[in-house]
């Protein structure tokens, strides 16, 4: 049983590898240059590399990553918050971006205290937020894929014991094929009704309504992240994580 449980297992973790991107996929030539120039101190070329890349439509959690390192080390705070940001994005659960991000943070000027969410509610969007869109996708496919797999298995096999365990394992798979997809499209509707943004701008003025003679609310400074809620011409209604909201310019933000 336990040996039937290895190789099911096995034929997951291939089927998901197949479908997951890879960094060598999408110019590594480019890539490798990028790096080297970040580890000769080129910030800023390594940067422009970076760029390049994101420029011909190839994303990656590394080529955030890397691009957010090389920003951190100019100490340009907007930016290196930002692609730690995107590179969570995409992999939501790597303690390296997290970590990072966290040193990224503490150049900040606002000082902005979470209001902590508490019962089933954070405990499923922990869960939802376990992986990005991308990866509950390639798990729902690696599953149905796995489910093939064995069913082919039994459907050829000629011993009890194999159908029985094939059969099992193929419900298993079902299953969880079924769970991924329901979590991939919770994650895609999560992330659309929850569009955040890093302000650019070194400080700017929150109005209470969405023009330039409305009162000031408060101020926020470059590398503070938000929630976006609702948009109006040139200017955006934002939510900061302590639940203070205003209206600022478009020009102020960049969308994550």
């Amino acid at each position: 049983m336990m040996k039937v449980l290895k190789y099911f297992s096995i034929i997951v973790f291939i089927a998901y590898l197949s479908l997951e991107p890879s960094i060598f996929a999408q110019n590594n030539t480019k890539f490798q240059e990028a790096n080297e120039l970040y580890g000769k101190g080129e910030f800023e070329f390594a940067i422009d590399a970076y760029q390049s890349i994101l420029e011909t439509g190839e994303h990656s959690a590394e080529l955030y990553f890397n691009l957010a390192n090389s920003h951190y080390k100019l100490n340009n705070v907007a930016p290196s918050i930002y692609y730690y940001e995107k590179a969570l994005q995409l992999n939501p659960m790597d303690k390296d971006i997290h970590n990072n991000l966290a040193f990224a943070q503490k150049m900040t000027i606002d000082a902005i205290e979470e209001v902590p969410e508490v019962g089933f509610d954070k405990l499923y969007k922990n869960w939802v937020n376990a992986y990005s869109f991308d990866s509950w996708s390639r798990l729902a496919i690696a599953f149905s894929v796995a489910f093939v797999i064995l069913f082919l298995i039994y459907y050829f096999s000629h011993s009890s014991v194999k159908k029985r365990l094939t059969f099992v394992l193929g419900f298993i798979s079902v299953f969880a094929s079924v769970v991924t997809l329901f979590m991939a499209f919770q994650k895609f509707e999560f992330d659309q009704k929850n569009i955040s943004a890093v302000v650019f701008d070194k400080s700017v003025d929150i109005k209470s309504e969405p023009n330039n003679a409305s009162s000031n609310l408060f101020k926020l400074h470059e590398g503070t992240k938000l929630q976006v809620l609702d948009s109006v011409s040139n200017w955006h209604r934002i939510e900061l994580p302590d639940g203070l909201t205003g209206w600022i310019p478009s020009k102020a933000i960049k969308l994550l």
